[in-house]
C-alpha cells in the first residue's frame, strides 16, 4: 500500500479546489490501496521545503466545503523545475517521496504545471522510480491542447458574461454617447473575451464589439467601428483581450508603457484598455471608461458555474482512478461527446503532447474581421457555465474552506 500526495500550481481559479476535493475523496475510497493522503502546502516549492498535510485531519464541513472555495486552499507556487533531469532537485524529490511513501503524485495546474509532470513523470521513468504521476487540468485561459475545456474556465466565462451584461445596463442609464471599455484576461489565447458574447440578450445588444489576441488589432479601424456604432446606439461596451496585439505582433498595452515579465519570462499585459480609454477620449470626443475584470475573474465563487464545479471534481477522482489502473505520465482530459444535450466524459492524454503548447480560439470562431464571435462558439460555451453553487452562508456572507 502506497500513499498518494497532491498539489496546487499556479493562479487559481474558481473550481481548483473542486479537483481537490474529487482527488482526496477518490483517494479515501480506495482505501485498500491508498494509506495517506497528502497534500503539499505550496506546490513543489512548498514541498521542497518540507511543507505538507494529511489530508485526513481536514474535517468532513470542510471537506466538502472545498468544492464553493476559490482560491487554492493548499496553496499555490510558480516554480518551474529545470529543463536538465540531472539537476540534484530530482534526486531529492524522489527521496521525499521515499520519505513518505510516496506511490501517486498528482498536481493540478496549468501549463507550466503540465510541464512539471512532464519532467518528475520523465525522471521517474528514467530512474526506474515507481511513483505514478499525473496531471489534473486547471486554467480559466482554457489554453490547453487536447482537451475539449479547462476546469475553471466554465466559471470565468460565466463571471466575464455575466459582469458584461451588468455593466452594459449600468453604462445604458444616460441618454449621452459613451463607450466602455472592458479588459479581460487571455494572452495569446481569447477564450475569455469571447465569452462576453454570452451577455448579448438580442441581435445588437452590447457588447458591440470583441477583439481577441488570435486577431490583429488596428487602432484606426477601432475608431472607424465605433463611430459606425454610434448611429445605432448611445452606450457602447467594447470588450478586449489583455493580449491584443497590431500586425508587427506589438502588444497595445505597450504604446502605454513598457511590460513587465514574470518569473517565467512572460510579459505581465495590463493597460490596454487605459490606453484605449485615452485614444478614444484624444479622436472621438465622447464619455469613456475602461475597466479592468482582472482576478475577479478567476475568484468568484458567487458566479460559479456549477457544471464545471462537478467536471473539476470529476477530473481529479478520474485521475486518481487512471494512477490505480497503472497509468502515469498523463493528464486527465475531457472528451465532449456532444453539445446538445451536452454530454462529457473523461480521457487521458500524454503529457508531453500537453505541455509549452497553447490552445487558441479557432479562426472560424472569429467574426466580421476580428470584431466578433460566432455562433459556434456560443453552442460551445454556453453548457459550461450552467447551473449555480449552492453556497453555504453565515452572517450574509459565504462560508469558505479555510487552512489554519
Amino acid at each position: 500500500m502506497k500513499n498518494l500526495i497532491v498539489g496546487q500550481s499556479g493562479g487559481p481559479t474558481a473550481v481548483i479546489n473542486s479537483s481537490l476535493y474529487g482527488v482526496i475523496m477518490e483517494g479515501f475510497a480506495h482505501e485498500n490501496e491508498i494509506g495517506h493522503v497528502y497534500g503539499m502546502i505550496n506546490g513543489i516549492q512548498g514541498f521542497l521545503k518540507g511543507n505538507y498535510m494529511d489530508m485526513k485531519e481536514l474535517p468532513s464541513d470542510t471537506q466538502k466545503a472545498l468544492t464553493t472555495t476559490p482560491g487554492a486552499f493548499l496553496g499555490s507556487c510558480r516554480y518551474k523545475l529545470p529543463e536538465d533531469l540531472a539537476d540534484p532537485v530530482y534526486p531529492l524529490l524522489f527521496r521525499k517521496f521515499e520519505e513518505l511513501d510516496i506511490g501517486y503524485f498528482f498536481y493540478i495546474g496549468g501549463n507550466d504545471s503540465m510541464d512539471t509532470v512532464s519532467k518528475l513523470s520523465r525522471y521517474a521513468a528514467l530512474h526506474q522510480k515507481e511513483v505514478r504521476i499525473l496531471g489534473i487540468p486547471k486554467t480559466i485561459d482554457n489554453d490547453l491542447v487536447l482537451t475539449d475545456h479547462t476546469p475553471g474556465f466554465g466559471s470565468a466565462a460565466k463571471y466575464v458574461a455575466a459582469s458584461v451584461c451588468e455593466i452594459g445596463i449600468d453604462a445604458s442609464v444616460y441618454d449621452t454617447r459613451s463607450v466602455t471599455i472592458i479588459e479581460i484576461m487571455g494572452r495569446h489565447a481569447g477564450w475569455l473575451t469571447a465569452a462576453s458574447v454570452l451577455a448579448r440578450k438580442f441581435e445588437g445588444d452590447n457588447p458591440v464589439l470583441i477583439y481577441l489576441p488570435e486577431t490583429d488589432f488596428d487602432q484606426e479601424a477601432f475608431l472607424t467601428r465605433l463611430t459606425e456604432s454610434f448611429q445605432t446606439r448611445n452606450n457602447l461596451i467594447v470588450c478586449v483581450s489583455e493580449g491584443i496585439h497590431d500586425k508587427d505582433g506589438k502588444f497595445i498595452c505597450e504604446y502605454a508603457s513598457e511590460a513587465g515579465v514574470d518569473a517565467f519570462g512572460h510579459k505581465m499585459l495590463t493597460g490596454c484598455g487605459k490606453y484605449l480609454e485615452n485614444l478614444v477620449k484624444t479622436r472621438l470626443n465622447v464619455k469613456v471608461r475602461s475597466v479592468e475584470l482582472n482576478v475577479n475573474q478567476r475568484c468568484s465563487a458567487f458566479t460559479q458555474s456549477r457544471t464545471d464545479a462537478q467536471e473539476a471534481a470529476q477530473a481529479g477522482a478520474a485521475g486518481v482512478q487512471a494512477a490505480l489502473a497503472g497509468e502515469t505520465g498523463k493528464m486527465v482530459s475531457f472528451v465532449r461527446k456532444s453539445d446538445s444535450p451536452y454530454e462529457m466524459t473523461c480521457g487521458l492524454v500524454d503529457v508531453n503532447e500537453v505541455c509549452n503548447k497553447e490552445k487558441v480560439v479557432p479562426q472560424e470562431w472569429i467574426t466580421k474581421d476580428g470584431t466578433d464571435i460566432s455562433d459556434a462558439f456560443i453552442a460551445y460555451a454556453r453548457p459550461l457555465i450552467q447551473g449555480c453553487p449552492d453556497l453555504p452562508i453565515k452572517d450574509g456572507l459565504p462560508v469558505y474552506a479555510y487552512r489554519r
